[in-house]
């Protein structure tokens, strides 16, 4: 184990900083608190689990308009009640016997 030795100062700056980081984190995601706690948001991956899709299958129902989503930093993010009324309306789009989509 190696022990390093600091100046109770250089100790109380970085203190300071790590507090200034910490206060810049949360005024930043503050404006998107609202929206997240109105209501629950699902990432690719949970709403492929929940509706037992493949990240395939969920980008053509994002393509087609199907499902509204919105994107923060690169993900998409989607409201589960959306996920809920595309689940209840069943199919998305029919497939025919040979399993191509109509459109």
């Amino acid at each position: 184990m190696e022990v390093i030795a600091i100046q109770k100062s250089a100790l109380e700056g970085m203190k300071n900083e790590l507090k200034e980081l910490l206060e810049m984190t949360e005024n930043a995601t503050s404006k998107y608190a609202t929206i997240f706690k109105s209501e629950k948001w699902l990432d690719n991956q949970e709403v492929c689990l929940m509706m037992n899709i493949t990240k395939r299958t969920l980008q053509t129902y994002k393509d087609k308009g199907l499902l509204p989503f919105s994107k923060l930093n690169r993900k998409n993010y989607y409201k589960c009640s959306d996920v809920q009324a595309l689940l209840e309306a069943g199919q998305p789009y029919n497939t025919n016997n040979n399993g191509f989509t109509d459109e």
